[in-house]
């Protein structure tokens, strides 16, 4: 799962995305080879929690891994 981090809360990347001009056909952000096309990564987590990046817009992604 991706999200949008804030202060206080987790947005779906679907109300942030989908009007970025960097943003895939969906709306969604672009990932390639399992990393963030459109952003840098700010901290490795372990293999269980996940990524956490910040995209070119200053948003900050979370793939979270929900296994």
């Amino acid at each position: 799962m991706v999200v949008i981090l804030t202060d206080n809360s987790l947005i779906p990347t679907c109300q942030v995305c989908q009007g970025c001009v960097l943003a895939d056909h969906n709306g969604q952000p672009r990932w390639r080879g399992g990393k963030l096309d459109c952003g840098r990564v700010m901290s490795h987590c372990s293999d269980r929690t996940g990524h956490h990046y910040q995209c070119v817009m200053g948003f900050h992604v979370a793939r979270i891994d929900l296994d």
